[in-house]
């Protein structure tokens, strides 16, 4: 009989994740398998996958593994973190947990309004950090694809090339995306970004994630944008993020660290036959 992997399906503002608790026994999945359970179609269907294994260090309560759609491996995922920090918070009755990644340690906060915040880190703006093929001012980097161009480059643990444009609805970013995720400049891939500015603290955004494609939401994402408006004087350090999905706070504090905040939903739960993702 084949082995059963229960999961949780959950989504920050349309952001959606199949969440695996490998606490107690460990989940070994190989890419194509976790591209069948990302499968809208023939799996679950979700954006990235978040599995959940015991903290490798003492400074954590736990250590989250991020996978994108394509079953790639994820340095980063904002909300992500968020919905299954709040899962455990809730467990525990705590309002405060700490979390290891790949990409680093955060920390994830309940607050009274029900919001769930990440502290998402050190925003990284050296061309090696984020990274980039070459030298380039990450501010303003010589990449033009189709109408968009002079973008900023922006790491949240994972790269990110944010485009700030008139109009970010009349963008087709499901044709452009996949060009400048795959550009020469990226080595490991981008995220990218389409921004426009409404007011010195909101923001519309629109987002082609690596290895997932158009999403309702990404919280690096997110991040990205309101640290790369901000260097370009277009916002102040905390703004509110229009997403497809709804809306997430950021803010970039003074110490570097980046905030995000906003809701987080459980949709279901279930069972996957390992002998059906093979």
């Amino acid at each position: 009989m084949a082995d059963m992997i229960p999961f949780t399906k959950m989504h920050g503002c349309g952001n959606d994740f199949v969440v695996i608790d490998a606490r107690e026994a460990p989940v070994v999945l190989d890419e194509g398998a976790l591209s069948a359970m990302a499968d809208r179609r023939r799996g679950v269907g979700c954006d990235q996958i978040v599995i959940v294994e015991p903290a490798r260090n003492g400074a954590a309560d736990v250590y989250f593994r991020f996978h994108n759609a394509d079953g790639s491996a994820a340095g980063a995922c904002g909300n992500g973190t968020r919905c299954v920090a709040a899962t455990l918070m809730a467990e525990t009755g705590t309002d405060r947990i700490a979390i290891e990644t790949v990409a680093g340690l955060l920390a994830a906060t309940l607050r009274p309004d029900g919001l769930v915040a990440v502290d998402m880190g050190s925003a990284m703006l050296d061309w090696r950090e984020i990274p980039l093929a070459e030298e380039m001012d990450t501010l303003h980097l010589d990449v033009t694809v189709g109408p968009l161009g002079d973008p900023v480059a922006v790491g949240m643990g994972n790269p990110h090339c944010v485009f700030f444009v008139a109009d970010a609805e009349a963008i087709a970013l499901d044709e452009l995306g996949p060009r400048i995720e795959t550009h020469a400049l990226f080595p490991e891939r981008t995220n990218v970004e389409v921004a426009t500015v409404l007011a010195p603290d909101r923001i519309r955004l629109r987002v082609w994630e690596r290895g997932a494609g158009l999403t309702q939401a990404c919280g690096s994402g997110a991040c990205a944008v309101l640290v790369a408006s901000h260097r370009r004087d277009l916002t102040g350090r905390a703004a509110e993020i229009e997403v497809d999905g709804g809306v997430l706070g950021v803010e970039w504090r003074d110490d570097n660290h980046v905030v995000l905040t906003g809701p987080v939903a459980t949709s279901f739960t279930g069972e996957l036959d390992e002998e059906a993702l093979a």
